[in-house]
């Protein structure tokens, strides 16, 4: 055999190798044991990541993880009564719920485990002469006025002062809002009540609710408000035709989903920030995290959120919750074997399904809530030892980092000169990686032609090769209008959930079959070359 024929037949046997790896990886789970379906139910805030990596999983580790939107309070109570494994809440359990039910008190022991981070924005249905709004910006006080019925119209003078560029619409709001208990509502509610406390309880006090005011998770309809179940639900009714006029506060996931515009909010260095991952992760920062030992360990406590002073910061921030018991009760529908899926699974949306959370609409848990998830882990009966933090595959950190650190908040844009509350409106997205081109304007100044902005999120706009700095409008679905000079894309581009993601599971069971392969496959044809003296190889 010559030389060149021994390299071609070599690189032969690899490349069979390699498909046949291939083919092992495809055919084969890419796992080595088999795990017990397990059922939650709760939020719809979470629910978009939460379906994403359900689908991953079931794909890469033969893993049945179901589901049920429901909402927050319901998940909650049907935790509480047994009837599901584990449960995704934006709060924890209620001793006097509000609707004047039982209080929400587990037969089992139980724990709070951190999933995913968002923001909770205000999405909106508003057009200008034809032409759809998608710079609006709202002040924390403006936000609560439209909520509490104080504010009625769109061309109310405070919205003018919020938008100095825009000429608003002498149009009706319609206020949409969560019909069934949940966790969305429960954190809008509250940031109300700490932060505007004397609208929150005069409008409590106005539908004849106790006060002061807090946190529900129920919220009290008024006026021309409409309820909507889930957060599919709002956010469908804002993204009709019939919708014009429409705003709803709902996780930014499905403003992205929508394809609709989401207003930017005022924080409290005073700029109008959008809910991006980096915002949110900036924002979070500043969030303080019950350590102490009990049932409420790992809950949230917002304050320094909402009043974060950095100039990168979206206020209203927040992460969600799986509640996952830490005892196996006789007769009950959890066991160790669903405890084995549930923090493999756990594990995995802490680590590798991170990597999916900023295009999704979400923003990747930081460090520290990782490692104190992973404790949690560690209560679940039956579950594996949680991952070694280093080889855990999180975009918010990386190996060595300290837990104080969060890459994507140490990487975060500012905000653009144009979005600081004053005279001059940002006619882009904010970001850092678009123009920033203002309108000007005084009071209700402006024209109906400059009531449009360009990307409501810089990273869908990079993605999409939008162009800053020109007028772009959109029709009742998010796309653009054609025939108005305009060279970018949507404010966001709907998205649906991607197909399942290529594991860690299945890429090294791919990299060790080629080397099972190779090492079958390889010595017969090395060994009796390198057998062979350099004569032997000459008269060859």
């Amino acid at each position: 055999m010559t030389r060149k024929n021994f390299w071609a037949r070599a690189a032969h046997t690899l490349t069979a190798a390699f498909v046949v790896a291939l083919s092992v990886a495809t055919v084969v789970p890419a796992h080595a044991v088999t795990y017990d379906p397990i059922t939650g139910s709760g939020s719809t805030w979470s629910q978009n990541a939460l379906d994403q990596w359900r689908k991953n999983v079931a794909a890469n580790y033969g893993m049945t993880v179901n589901y049920s939107g429901v909402g927050s309070s319901a998940g909650r109570r049907d935790f509480a009564a047994g009837s599901v494994d584990y449960a995704v809440s934006e709060i924890p359990f209620q001793s006097k719920p509000e609707d004047g039910s039982a209080p929400e008190v587990p037969a089992r022991g139980f724990a709070y485990m951190p999933i995913v981070a968002g923001g909770s924005s205000f999405m909106y249905n508003l057009k200008v002469g034809g032409v759809r709004v998608s710079n609006l910006r709202l002040s924390g006080e403006t936000i609560t006025k439209i909520f509490t019925g104080v504010i009625t119209k769109w061309n109310d003078p405070i919205i003018a002062t919020d938008n100095p560029g825009l000429t608003m619409p002498d149009k009706g709001i319609v206020p949409v809002v969560r019909s069934d208990g949940s966790g969305s509502t429960a954190q809008f509610t509250l940031w109300m009540s700490k932060q505007h406390p004397n609208l929150w309880n005069s409008y409590c006090a106005s539908v004849g609710k106790a006060t002061p005011c807090g946190l529900t998770s129920q919220y009290p309809l008024s006026g021309n408000m409409k309820g909507q179940s889930g957060s599919s639900g709002v956010a469908g009714y804002v993204s009709q035709d019939y919708g014009e006029g429409a705003i709803t506060y709902v996780e930014y996931s499905y403003a992205l989903e929508s394809g609709y515009p989401v207003a930017k909010v005022l924080n409290a260095s005073g700029y109008y920030v959008e809910p991006t991952a980096p915002s949110v992760a900036v924002a979070l920062m500043q969030a303080q995290i019950n350590t102490t030992p009990g049932p409420d360990y790992l809950t949230q406590i917002l304050e320094g959120v909402y009043n974060n002073t950095d100039p990168r910061t979206y206020p209203l921030s927040s992460y969600s919750y799986m509640i996952v018991p830490t005892e196996v009760v006789a007769g009950g529908v959890f066991t160790a074997k669903k405890g084995a899926t549930l923090g493999a699974f756990a594990s995995y949306m802490l680590c590798e399904g991170q990597q999916q959370a900023e295009a999704l609409g979400y923003s990747p848990l930081p460090m520290n809530l990782v490692l104190a998830g992973f404790d949690q882990i560690g209560r679940i009966p039956g579950a594996a030892p949680a991952p070694d933090p280093n080889a855990c595959n999180n975009p918010t950190f990386k190996p060595g980092d300290s837990p104080s650190n969060n890459q994507l908040a140490l990487t975060a844009p500012q905000p653009a000169a144009c979005d600081k509350i004053g005279a001059n409106q940002c006619t882009t997205g904010t970001g850092g990686s678009l123009a920033e081109t203002p309108i000007s304007g005084a009071g209700t100044g402006g024209t109906a032609s400059n009531a449009v902005a360009g990307s409501a999120d810089s990273a869908t706009a990079a993605a999409t090769g939008a162009t800053a700095g020109v007028m772009a409008s959109y029709d009742e679905n998010g796309a653009l209008i054609s025939g108005t000079g305009v060279t970018g894309s949507a404010v966001a581009s709907p998205f649906t959930l991607a197909s399942s993601a290529w594991g860690t599971g299945q890429s090294t069971m791919l990299f060790a079959a080629v080397l099972l392969l190779a090492a079958a496959l390889l010595p017969p044809l090395i060994w009796p070359r390198l057998k062979r003296t350099p004569a032997e190889v000459v008269t060859k």
